[in-house]
């Protein structure tokens, strides 16, 4: 043990001692008649004064010292508990229990191995959290079997994490035979004692508060296969653990605390109200999506009871009542326990009674509740298409591309340097601040430099964007460089030459792609264009590269052919009507990053952006000069890939794309595509741009037209009917 840890254990052990001496008292001799004359000459000796206990009178008011409630009281009937409180129960209803599972009385940490008595179910008094096994404590297993470490956050989550999990549903379900029915109710099966064992439902038990705030991750919740959930739920900084958003000896909410952050915050009631930016869909489709994100998921909770109580009549064949106050909460129509449960309904119940026994899951993972609730509404059959289960991509911590790390073997839940600047919270800024940059080195790898490999995040976070030391400004970016080592700005230049700072530039730091013209002719530099040369690999422009559009030739994030000029920053109408290149947030709404369709009305007479065309230049050469832009470039774009289809069957083989499928092209044996040639890789690099880029057609159709065209002919398509858009003189 270090010098710190072994300074941190005396203080705590002298606190525990002055502790014990407040609470208890030093017992002291009673006073005889036989003094002697020696003794009364005696100076009285000083009075040594008791030290006050620290946190008493606030614990005194806490639930936690609330010795004649129910969870301290539950065992005192002795003829139905005459072992008092069972090990099953004493860690989280009993002090002696608590230290009993630490190992604290010599016994095996991490299990309780004697009961308590129901006399000393006296609550959780100082010494269950203050003492020397709390004081190194970093870790805790939840019931399914996941380990997080949370350092002293870990005292609390202890109990605070429920009794069941997915796991333990699973399991359950499991001992009824691995094909059992779905919707049937199973016949018993048969224990170690040879008792019958009817399947039944399973309790989460009461504020499992780390369970909902851990999601995805502790699974505390009923989490449907083949489905992702948040992680989880990272609140702004120094209010991301459970002393951060409470008094750890009152157990309050720091309300007061809240309201830095959030208006109109006065009480307890007040933060149900609370509904952040990063919460956009009505969720529960009652068409208000102004609602803080309690009522949400009130909402969400109705439709779900509805769909059980109608599932538990018409398909498992009883009437079932929902009583959250009476246990087993769940009833048939004679107010005994429900007994015709099936694996699915007890799944959607198990869910049900995970979002009600929480009363802060609002609070403390909102998001993943909501996951939880729309699956089992929708594995019950019912209507989810008024509902909402994703978030706008930036805060959708439950997606792909916040989720690709967890469960890695190496690094597992863990960034790697080359994806944490836009796969990460806290990533952007960190490159922002200590002045990362973009390279492409000699081997036509992009690199970023600036940044180290972090932990997955939950999304982003407010402060992705907003510089917290200059709330809320957001970060002042005054130009961005690309894959292509091109350097530009949306804010273009001063009169001296200096590029000026614009908040669109904070967009395409990710909105970029990671390959380049510059790239692809490193990796291809002395490689025959013809010639099957198995060093050729495919490279992924990556996703949604709006800026590498909007920029188009100037800063070469499709291939560009030698000896072709292409359209540089497409100039739209700008809000003052002239000729500039639109903002990012001109068109897309900034937290829910859907596209402003309505402002399209005013110039092009249509919401759909698909339908605008601005000229009649048939560039694709089917004779439709009326049909959108997007109309031009999804003939060309399938002209492309049909262009590859013959050129890879003259030179290969069969090639097959799959826009979700990783490596994107395949052969005839369905695995990824190995005959590439430098011609053909090229071409297979400004189809995927593409496709994924998906508005492409709206950021610079000009210049994807122009590469789409391009791509065609260098392999050795018929481009006579097609119009290429020319380049404006200087």
């Amino acid at each position: 043990m270090n010098l710190k840890k072994m300074l941190i254990l005396l203080g705590v052990l002298i606190v525990i001692g002055a502790v014990l001496a407040a609470c208890g008292g030093t017992e002291t001799a009673a006073p005889t008649d036989a003094s002697t004359e020696e003794e009364a000459a005696t100076e009285a000796a000083p009075v040594v004064p008791v030290p006050d206990t620290p946190y008493l009178a606030e614990w005194q008011g806490s639930g936690h010292a609330d010795v004649a409630s129910e969870p301290f009281r539950h065992w005192d009937d002795a003829a139905e508990n005459p072992d008092g409180v069972p090990t099953s129960c004493a860690k989280c209803h009993t002090s002696a229990g608590y230290q009993d599972f630490l190992g604290l009385d010599g016994s095996e940490a991490g299990k309780v191995d004697v009961a308590v008595a129901a006399a000393d179910a006296q609550g959780v008094q100082c010494v269950a959290c203050h003492n020397a096994g709390t004081i190194s404590k970093t870790t805790v297993v939840f019931p399914s079997g996941v380990e997080i470490t949370a350092g002293d956050d870990v005292r609390c989550m202890e109990c605070h994490q429920g009794r069941e999990s997915k796991v333990s549903v699973d399991e359950l379900i499991a001992k009824f035979g691995e094909a059992v029915d779905p919707d049937a109710v199973p016949a018993p099966v048969k224990d170690d004692q040879g008792n019958d064992v009817k399947l039944g439902f399973r309790n989460i038990h009461y504020y499992a508060a780390a369970a909902t705030l851990y999601g995805g991750e502790a699974m505390g919740g009923y989490q449907y296969d083949g489905l992702s959930y948040d992680a989880k739920n990272d609140h702004v900084e120094g209010y991301n653990t459970c002393t951060g958003c409470h008094n750890p000896h009152t157990l309050e909410v720091k309300v007061e605390q809240c309201a830095f952050c959030h208006e109109d915050v006065a009480t307890v009631e007040d933060l149900k109200n609370i509904r952040m930016v990063s919460s956009n869909p009505d969720y529960d489709g009652d068409g208000d999506a102004q609602e803080g994100m309690y009522y949400e998921i009130e909402g969400l909770q109705e439709i779900l009871l509805a769909e059980i109580t109608k599932y538990a009549t018409g398909t498992a064949g009883a009437e079932i009542k929902y009583d959250g106050a009476t246990y087993p909460y769940f009833m048939g129509a004679d107010g005994k326990a429900y007994p015709n449960w099936t694996p699915r309904l007890l799944k959607a119940a198990y869910n049900y009674q995970v979002s009600l026994k929480d009363p802060g899951a609002f609070a403390h993972g909102n998001k993943y509740i909501v996951q939880l609730l729309f699956d089992s509404i929708a594995d019950l059959g019912g209507d989810t298409s008024t509902l909402a289960r994703e978030d706008a991509g930036h805060f959708a911590g439950n997606t792909e591309p916040f989720r690709h790390w967890d469960g890695e073997e190496e690094g597992n839940g863990t960034v790697p340097f080359g994806c944490v600047k836009c796969h990460t919270a806290t990533g952007l800024p960190t490159y922002i601040k200590d002045g990362g940059t973009t390279v492409v080195t000699g081997s036509g790898t992009t690199a970023i430099t600036g940044l180290s490999p972090m932990p997955a995040s939950n999304g982003f976070a407010c402060s992705t964007c907003h510089n917290e030391e200059a709330w809320p400004e957001r970060y002042a970016v005054a130009s961005v460089t690309f894959p292509s080592g091109k350097t530009v700005s949306y804010g273009g230049k001063d009169a001296d030459g200096n590029f000026i700072a614009n908040d669109s530039n904070l967009c395409i730091q990710c909105h970029q792609g990671r390959e380049s013209t510059t790239s692809m002719n490193n990796a291809l530099r002395g490689k025959e264009l013809d010639v099957v040369d198995p060093s050729v690999r495919f490279k992924n422009i990556h996703y949604f590269a709006a800026g590498a559009t909007l920029f188009g030739g100037d800063t070469l994030g499709a291939y560009q052919y030698e000896g072709k000029t292409y359209v540089g920053i497409n100039l739209h109408a700008g809000k003052d009507g002239e000729g500039k290149a639109n903002e990012c947030a001109d068109c897309h709404d900034v937290h829910a990053l859907e596209p402003k369709t309505d402002t399209c009305d005013a110039c092009h007479g249509t919401t759909n952006p698909e339908e605008v065309r601005e000229t009649e230049v048939d560039y694709d050469g089917d004779g439709n000069v009326t049909e959108g832009i997007k109309g031009e470039v999804d003939t060309l774009t399938e002209a492309l890939f049909s262009a590859m289809q013959t050129y890879a069957a003259a030179n290969g083989g069969e090639i097959t794309y799959d826009s979700h499928a990783y490596p994107y092209y395949f052969g005839a044996d369905g695995k990824g595509y190995a005959t590439w040639t430098p011609r053909l890789v090229k071409a297979a690099f400004n189809y995927q741009y593409v496709q994924k880029d998906t508005g492409a057609f709206v950021h610079n159709p000009k210049y994807v037209i122009q590469f789409l065209i391009d791509s065609i002919e260098d392999l050795g398509g018929d481009i006579s009917t097609y119009t290429r858009p020319e380049v404006p003189a200087p």
